[in-house]
């Protein structure tokens, strides 16, 4: 079997061997690295600082930080959040010390998954990284406005890095190619297939022609069409891509069958999905949609539940992470239905798009002022708290001018029936306080 990639390093996975050496190199990312942009103008200034590079696997995060090390003439110290703790921080510091003792040069301290240290984790480099001992570079997978401390958040600058788009990815298949380490001829039907696939992960993308090309050898392929590349990567292929019919028609199966209360066909399509690739997270958030959008307020507890089951995959991870996300889809699928609130706002929001900007009645202004309560802000306001039943009887609470619109109608299930009850028997109070208000007005 002839070796495809023996010009260079043949032990070395495909995509270590693409890693780019120069700024030049770096594919994507031209927000940050074009002419006039901020990374850009940091390596042409030669002036490191911290930074904290956010964006999802595969868009360069490590690369960036290697080849800062390398414009800035810097010790390059890598430890990952995942595997390392205070010692490990602790040692990269004293080792910074003696680079800069032997050898005057500073030190770039990266930090990969730092969103994984806890508060006293992140706590420990903080005081070196305000001497200017070392220059933090974090990585980070997850928003740092959450996950990372707010006194290291102050003194590091945030990137927030892209997935590469389908040109790119395609672009880096061409330079794979320019580099003559293919021996085969790969279609377009493929290429497209593969930038599919990789879903805007540059490392995906390399490690999946790796084996397309590994696999074309065995078969002694030449040409390599779409076809090849699905057989080949029928374990780590999706069976959608993000943007395909097929990917939409899966999740539309989903909701509809958590919407029909039909728990086992939507744990089918949830358990379909996930084996086929898709991100449990983007599922989580479309479990978050259902149980607002189509149980609402007749299982308030749907809600919590999807949002908990998120929370739990992040902190899991896969597999154990997506059983968190099966046992919310089955209490979505059994869950009473009800689109009442959904409907309420789109209702709402139809209304006030096609009204006008109406003012706020005075007396349900607030008056913090003298002045404002001269003018009248806030007079006649009944505090419901005073009233019967902490209930204020034929209040409007209405712009002057718009009559009181009825937007949400409560549906007879689940927690909802109890609400609709609720509702008419605090309208039967409003009529009967009109209709009081008007006998007054005409004796």
């Amino acid at each position: 079997m002839s070796d495809l990639f023996a010009k260079r390093e043949p032990d070395a996975p495909l995509a270590e061997r693409m890693r780019p050496r120069t700024l030049d190199e770096v594919v994507g990312q031209q927000h940050l690295l074009g002419p006039g942009k901020p990374l850009r103008l940091a390596f042409e200034a030669g002036k490191p600082h911290s930074m904290i590079l956010w964006g999802p696997p595969g868009v360069g995060k490590t690369t960036l930080a290697r080849l800062m090390a390398q414009g800035f003439d810097a010790e390059f110290i890598a430890i990952s959040a995942v595997l390392a703790g205070v010692r490990e921080i602790r040692e990269a510091v004293a080792r910074a010390e003696t680079v800069l003792q032997q050898s005057g040069r500073r030190t770039i301290l990266f930090v990969d998954e730092v969103h994984r240290f806890n508060k006293s984790q992140q706590d420990a480099f903080l005081p070196f990284v305000e001497q200017g001992l070392v220059t933090f570079i974090g990585a980070t997978t997850e928003n740092p406005s959450f996950e990372v401390n707010s006194a290291l958040l102050s003194r590091a600058a945030v990137y927030v890095l892209q997935p590469l788009t389908d040109a790119e990815l395609a672009a880096l298949i061409d330079r794979v190619i320019n580099k003559s380490l293919f021996s085969f001829n790969l279609l377009d039907s493929a290429r497209d297939s593969l930038v599919a696939c990789a879903d805007g992960d540059a490392r995906r993308l390399l490690n999946l022609v790796e084996q397309v090309a590994t696999a074309a050898a065995q078969a002694g392929q030449t040409d390599v069409d779409e076809a090849f590349v699905r057989q080949t990567l029928t374990q780590s292929l999706r069976r959608f891509d993000k943007g395909g019919d097929a990917f939409y028609d899966q999740i539309s199966a989903l909701h509809k069958s958590v919407r029909g209360s039909a728990p086992d066909a939507a744990l089918y399509w949830l358990v379909r999905m996930l084996d086929g690739g898709a991100d449990p997270l983007y599922l989580g958030r479309r479990l978050i949609r259902m149980a607002v959008e189509d149980i609402g307020l007749a299982d308030a507890r749907a809600l919590r539940m999807a949002l908990d089951a998120c929370e739990t995959y992040e902190r899991l991870g896969s597999p154990e992470g997506e059983l968190a996300l099966a046992e919310a889809t089955l209490y979505l699928a059994v869950a009473a239905k009800s689109n009442a609130a959904y409907v309420a706002y789109n209702r709402a929001r139809e209304l006030v798009r096609g009204d006008k900007s109406r003012p706020v009645p005075e007396h349900l202004r607030n008056a913090p002022t003298k002045l404002m309560k001269d003018l009248g802000y806030g007079r006649e306001y009944r505090y419901a708290h005073d009233e019967d039943g902490a209930y204020a009887a034929g209040e409007n609470y209405f712009p002057d001018g718009l009559p009181p619109e009825r937007f949400y109608e409560p549906v007879g299930r689940g927690l909802e029936a109890k609400i609709g009850e609720r509702l008419e028997a605090l309208r039967a109070l409003d009529r009967e306080a009109v209709r009081k208000r008007r006998g007054d007005g005409g004796s």
